[in-house]
């Protein structure tokens, strides 16, 4: 009986987006026999440009293609070209017949590149990086690749140990990998990599958010991890290495049949710099680190597909120690770990329905530990979570209108263990113990429903949607959250309007939030104050034009503001480095985004960004713990502030040039005004403990580090290209004026960080 219960679950998560459907393309010729050719799917828009293989039938499969529009080319000996616009608007399978018509006579109207620059449906800022732009990424250093590649999009701050930040959130950053969610923090000091060579696709929005999604909703980065599936034995390779002893290895090979593919995949990467370290001399920060996945896919039919995903990641890395931890001879290691398992069910119902069954099983793990010359405290950790994940959809088309309905659940187990000792009193308060012991678990319940609706009303389009959230782990809150967005598209002006509305629920950092709560911490002392952390509830505002000029580039401009309650942030815990997540009563961020963006002109390519944010936060603490004799008056106090990632400017640019056919050259360029300094202790301490060139980057009038800037090049040259292989080398300089950047300084939260200094690679990638 469990049988057919088992098949509806074991599929593969790598079966769409939140706004992807499929296109089924079919070529004849004029006598209606199938055709055997190569068929190009181009959209500038969508940063998509897809080759399609037809089979010995004339079809083929354009699977998780994002919504838009899309220029579909076919140059194929003996016929003419062919060259069409086609609008993939729909999780229904779109069937597409194509007839080619023998030389010279012209089957199409030609149709320019340019037609596809512009999404006119799209009622949000949103950003896609496709595989070409994934592979010619600027970066050097394993842990952050996929980080970085974000980082390059407007409202988006990449802060030390490659944390990002989406328009001020703090933890809020939702990873929708295969379809599937994952919201625990994946920056490199918290979990393995997700490789960039591992990812085909990525969309990646900071507003009008769809209401399937919700728990983290700063910023929503959806994640493809699989290429369209092509028949025969295929893969690639790539070896990179470069400064600070960075060494990596990446492979991907599948193996197709008509209906069916198996793929696995793995990584291996190591380097002496891993973290951004307090201090220029880099002391102890080597990592290593891999991960290994296996797919399975399959089609009974044209209208049911079933599938599996199993990855395992795992990276072990010391923490840098500043001057003093160096002198004393502290080592504190430190590892995580992540096994999932993803599977859905899809099943085409009707020519205008799609059903979806998904599930995912992930265990998480992470650790702590220290020796015994670890000053002024010696800390011990293991925590990890177990969650089992599963969702149903149900969606549709029907006249003007794009619906989805659905539900899901997540069922998690929570464990923490933490430990230290004191090893130099004198950096604590009198009475504080000279060791302290936590372990707990809890079990984590969370569920949801939703509804929305896309409605294309002529040149305007309506998003709609409403869903509803339940929350349970140490408290229980529930939350109705409509969502609401309006395009409208001036075709004479080039030109469309947008705008949207968010109300959002976000549950809070799951990272040591039992230890943030549990009475075991009255024990540090007389002035402790514990508090729930609840969830925060916000309303996200967003307006915008993007305007096409001289047929060939795009500007995007965008005005939003946030208003949060219990607005999370994160604080450490005594001096250990453990942090866990807090709350402000409120916080208001406001902010302008432009970028301009000409995907290609002749030889030429680039973008230019701005992005303008302030972000201001409001006292009392309303959850999380706090210590000290300041307890008091934070529970109290109505002050403002700016929040920890209220950098005013942020610039971005990139400008390639195709050198040949096999060869192009790229420079890229950023600028940072700078985040707040928090630090209230002895000038001369801190000249100590940092040195004259780092103390000097801190503008300690104004409370903000000083402006941070970068010039970064690369260049790629195609030694080998065949039909079926295909060796391409890329080297990279990062930071090449070797300019010494601080990111944050004595921050209370954040600590002291240093970006990289002047740092070269070089990757070889073979395509076959």
């Amino acid at each position: 009986m469990w049988a057919p219960l088992i098949a509806v679950l074991v599929a593969a998560a790598q079966f769409g987006q939140s706004a992807s459907g499929e296109l089924r393309v079919s070529v004849r010729d004029t006598t209606g026999l199938p055709v055997v050719c190569r068929v190009v799917l181009v959209s500038e828009a969508n940063d998509v440009s897809q080759p399609l293989q037809t089979n010995a039938d004339g079809q083929s499969v354009a699977k998780r293609v994002p919504f838009g529009r899309y220029r579909v080319t076919i140059d194929q000996p003996g016929f003419s070209r062919y060259d069409a616009l086609v609008d993939v608007d729909s999780v229904v399978p779109r069937d597409y017949s194509i007839t080619l018509t023998p030389a010279p006579v012209q089957a199409q109207v030609t149709v320019r590149a340019e037609d596809t620059l512009m999404d006119t449906r799209q009622v949000s800022a949103v950003n896609r990086v496709g595989s070409d732009t994934m592979q010619q990424r600027i970066t050097t250093l394993p842990g952050r690749s996929l980080s970085d590649v974000v980082n390059t999009q407007p409202g988006w701050l990449l802060e030390a140990n490659g944390i990002l930040h989406p328009r001020g959130s703090e933890y809020q950053v939702q990873y929708v990998i295969d379809g599937l969610p994952v919201t625990d923090n994946r920056s490199p000091a918290f979990a393995p990599e997700l490789d960039a060579d591992e990812v085909h696709a990525m969309t990646i929005l900071t507003g009008g958010y769809p209401a399937e999604y919700g728990r983290k909703l700063g910023g929503v980065i959806e994640v493809v991890t699989a290429a369209n599936p092509r028949q025969g034995l295929h893969g690639n390779a790539t070896a990179s290495g470069g400064s600070c002893g960075t060494a990596s290895i990446a492979t991907s090979v599948q193996y197709g049949w008509p209906n069916t593919l198996i793929g696995i995949s793995g990584t291996a990467a190591r380097t002496d710099r891993y973290l951004d370290p307090p201090v220029e001399e880099n002391f102890t920060n080597s990592g290593s680190g891999g991960n290994a996945a296996v797919q399975f896919e399959h089609e009974f039919s044209p209208i049911d597909r079933i599938g599996v995903v199993v990855r395992h990641g795992q990276t072990r890395f010391l923490v840098p120690n500043e001057r003093v931890q160096q002198e004393a001879g502290q080592q504190q290691d430190r590892n995580s770990d992540d096994t999932t398992g993803q599977f859905s069910y899809q099943r085409v119902l009707s020519s205008s329905m799609v059903a979806d069954l998904r599930a995912m099983i992930r265990g998480v793990g992470a650790g702590l530990s220290s020796n015994a010359a670890s000053t002024p405290i010696a800390a011990f950790q293991d925590r990890g979570f177990h969650e089992t994940y599963i969702k149903g959809t149900v969606a549709g088309h029907a006249g003007a209108h794009e619906w989805k309905a659905g539900v899901d659940a997540n069922f998690g187990s929570v464990r923490e263990a933490f430990s230290y000792q004191i090893t130099d009193p004198s950096q604590f308060d009198p009475g504080t113990p000279a060791t302290f012991s936590f372990a707990d678990r809890a079990s984590d319940r969370e569920q949801a429903m939703f509804v929305q609706d896309q409605a294309r009303l002529g040149a305007w389009t309506i998003n709609a949607g409403l869903r509803w959230d339940h929350y349970r782990l140490l408290v229980e809150e529930h939350a109705l959250s409509p969502r609401l967005g309006v395009a409208w598209w001036w075709p004479r002006g080039d030109l469309v309007v947008r705008a949207s509305y968010d109300r959002v629920f976000q549950t809070p950092a799951i990272e040591n939030l039992l230890l943030a709560s549990s009475a075991e911490v009255d024990r540090l002392g007389d002035a402790v104050v514990r508090l729930p952390v609840r969830p925060s509830r916000g309303h996200f505002l967003e307006a915008g034009i993007s305007k096409r000029f001289l047929s060939f580039a795009r500007i995007d401009v965008t005005q939003f503001s946030r208003r949060v309650d219990n607005f999370a942030d994160d604080d450490v815990l005594l001096n250990t480095g453990v942090s866990f997540p807090i709350a402000f009563d409120h916080a208001d961020v406001h902010g302008t985004e432009i970028k301009f963006d000409v995907p290609g002109r002749g030889r030429w390519s680039g973008f230019l960004s701005y992005g303008y944010m302030r972000g201001t936060g409001w006292l009392p603490i309303t959850g999380g713990l706090l210590l000290g004799d300041d307890a008091a008056s934070e529970l109290s106090s109505t002050e403002s502030f700016p929040i920890s990632q209220d950098q005013r400017h942020t610039a971005r640019g990139r400008i390639a040039y195709q050198l040949s056919e096999r060869a192009w050259v790229a420079m890229a360029a950023s600028y940072g005004s700078g985040l707040p300094v928090e630090f209230v202790g002895d000038p001369a301490d801190a000249l100590a403990q940092y040195g004259q060139r780092i103390v000097r980057q801190v503008d300690f009038a104004s409370g903000r580090v000083r402006p941070s800037a970068s010039l970064d090049t690369a260049v790629s040259v195609t030694l080998v290209k065949t039909a079926r292989t295909q060796l391409r080398v890329q080297a990279n300089v990062v930071n090449l004026t070797n300019r010494l950047n601080v990111i944050n300084f004595a921050g209370l939260f954040s600590g002291t960080a240093l970006a990289p200094p002047r740092t070269f690679g070089l990757r070889a990638q073979v395509e076959f």
